[in-house]
């Protein structure tokens, strides 16, 4: 049998190098280029690396022109050529760098753009100042500054680029992941549009956590149920993840959310039997929405309409205002003025309460002198109600900005509540005893009037019916307590009331020294240090550390939403809000410029091929 070897031209051209020496290069005017002949005269390479095919080049192109040198002069000459021939490589090299630096510059500014949530065209006016700065920091650097492309169609279509470059990093790495959670809300857009927001929560084989918005829906007709399970499943299946994975869904408590049968929570559910999915979904309301609905427990709607009234009358008119804080001003006070209060901003509540319990007099002050009746805010009830209302504010606003947060682990969330709970315990026998040590304003107050006429009785109720929402509002997590105690303090866990399918390995947990001196981590990162052989314990901690208790990251969202999308850019498309909204929300994630720039380089003609 005869093998036949293939022998590539440029095994040839290297062979032929190695006995001729420089002979091709004093003789036709060629050289060797990353293993490919090219003429030193005009830059072009033979199809066929033979000796013959070079002659044939240098005879019918360039012998009449160089016949008349001698061997020194060729050898002379082609020195010189390649010396241009390298200087013209490291220009096209120099031109390459340039334009990936300016592509990878373009890149960066359209995300910093869309983090910023500033229209498109703020690209055009980035460069007019970069080029003026150019000017006068560094002219010799104009060309490349002007090289970066700032226009408005380029920033939309690099944030596009850039979202889709951080979308498919979230599917590359859902590939991995072994549990998953949801966090659904839905607001309106300035156009009146609904938006619905999905937040995923998975967790890969090695525990790590991934939280990034998983898709941004735009519902133009109804918000049913339906629709918003049907954009949710999009999301699900757009993403490749399988319904086996999900562990729990977090709504804002709305019907079209939570319905147990029309709802997406019931719908959701239906679809999880469907798939015969083994797991059971848990389904939270948000703990920071339940946490201020329960403060309208305390039914002191009153104190709040009275200091509503206030505040209007004294910023509602311009006048007014001006005339209030010059009052401040010439009182000497720590404040210079109140704040509006909104129902969106639960917070807000807290501030107002304070600032109006702090200038009250001044409040008085200027109401009297504006003809106003100011009995009702003079009168002790009223003053100990104000008192009390705003420490008890205070108190549940310290509670929520508690919660708040990205990459929360449930199981501290709900200690939070815990211990706001016993807080409440805590406080109510207090006030039974006419202790005010946590209620300092109250405690002001108390000091100003007689001790028999503060009703401690009735706070004490308040708090007590308060506590009992609490209760109320938060019984699905205490359903949930055991399965919280599995992450938050596994050592303290009774083997016998845990899952058959835990036991075991939660024995060998309990009873490891080295386990033990590690738990000072925290519940976060503690489960990194289960090993392998634990795999039942592994899985339940990854469903743990899946799980959203709020849906922060949705109002978080929906307010840059409503920086991104204003009335002066109602247009904005829902591609382009989506792709904005989904760069400046980004967290785990961070997109990959450098691939992206390679994939937009500029294109620099090749050789020419005979």
């Amino acid at each position: 049998m005869l093998l036949l070897v293939p022998c590539y031209p440029s095994q040839k051209w290297r062979k032929e190098r190695q006995k001729t020496g420089a002979f091709w290069e004093a003789e036709y005017l060629f050289t060797c280029v990353k293993d490919r002949p090219v003429c030193l005269v005009c830059g072009a390479n033979v199809a066929v690396t033979k000796e013959y095919n070079i002659r044939r080049h240098y005879e019918t192109k360039h012998h009449d022109k160089y016949k008349d040198m001698d061997m020194t002069q060729r050898r002379q000459k082609v020195e010189e050529m390649k010396r241009r021939l390298v200087s013209q490589q490291t220009m096209f090299k120099k031109v390459i760098s340039q334009s990936e630096a300016a592509v990878k510059a373009s890149f960066i500014v359209a995300a910093e753009i869309a983090k910023s949530a500033r229209p498109f065209n703020e690209g055009e006016f980035v460069k007019k100042c970069m080029m003026k700065v150019c000017d006068l920091v560094c002219p010799e650097k104009k060309q490349a500054f002007s090289n970066v492309s700032l226009s408005r169609n380029t920033v939309a279509d690099r944030t596009c680029d850039l979202a889709t470059n951080l979308y498919d990093q979230l599917m590359e790495k859902g590939k991995d992941f072994v549990a998953f959670s949801l966090a659904v809300d839905a607001s309106s857009d300035t156009s009146d549009t609904a938006q619905l927001a999905v937040f995923i929560r998975g967790v890969d084989s090695n525990l790590c956590v991934t939280e990034e918005l998983l898709g941004l829906k735009s519902l133009h007709g109804t918000t049913t149920g339906k629709e918003i399970f049907e954009e949710v499943s999009k999301c699900v299946t757009e993403m490749k993840l399988t319904w086996h994975k999900l562990v729990g869904l977090t709504t804002d408590g709305a019907p079209a959310m939570c319905g147990q049968k029309s709802g997406l929570v019931g719908r959701v559910r239906e679809k999880m039997q469907e798939e015969n999915c083994a797991g059971e979904l848990t389904v939270y309301h948000c703990i920071i929405h339940q946490e201020a609905l329960c403060g309208k427990a305390l039914k002191m709607e009153h104190v709040m309409t009275t200091v509503t009234r206030i505040v209007n009358f004294i910023r509602a008119k311009g006048l007014n205002h001006r005339q209030f804080k010059s009052l401040l001003e010439e009182c000497g006070s720590e404040y210079a003025d109140v704040p509006y209060h909104t129902e969106v901003r639960w917070l807000s509540r807290g501030k107002v309460l304070n600032r109006c319990f702090e200038l009250h007099e001044e409040i008085c002050q200027f109401l009297e002198s504006k003809g106003k009746d100011t009995a009702e805010l003079r009168e002790q009830k009223f003053l100990c109600e104000l008192a009390f209302m705003c420490d008890i504010t205070s108190h549940l606003d310290a509670l929520n900005l508690q919660l708040q947060g990205r990459e929360r682990i449930i199981t501290d969330m709900y200690a939070a509540v815990r211990a706001f709970k016993t807080k409440l315990c805590l406080w109510k026998n207090q006030m039974l005893q006419g202790n005010l040590g946590h209620f300092p304003r109250c405690q002001t107050i108390k000091t100003q009037i007689s001790t028999a006429v503060f009703p401690c009785a009735q706070f004490a109720e308040k708090l007590s019916v308060l506590g009992a929402e609490f209760t109320r509002r938060f019984a699905d997590f205490d359903v949930q307590k055991c399965r919280f105690e599995l992450l938050s303090n596994p050592f303290a866990v009774d083997v016998e009331n845990a899952p058959i399918n835990l036991q075991m390995e939660l024995i060998e947990l309990q009873c490891s020294d080295t386990l033990k001196s590690k738990y000072d981590v925290g519940a976060a990162q503690f489960p990194h240090f289960i090993p392998d052989t634990m795999p039942q314990l592994r899985t339940q901690a990854a469903q743990m550390l899946s799980m959203f208790g709020s849906t922060y990251l949705c109002e978080q969202l929906f307010s840059s939403m409503k920086m991104t999308k204003t009335s002066h850019r109602s247009r904005l498309t829902d591609e382009h809000l989506c792709s904005n909204l989904r760069i400046s929300s980004a967290q785990s994630l961070s997109p990959d410029i450098d691939e992206l720039a390679s994939k937009k380089r500029c294109q620099v003609s090749g050789l020419n091929t005979e």
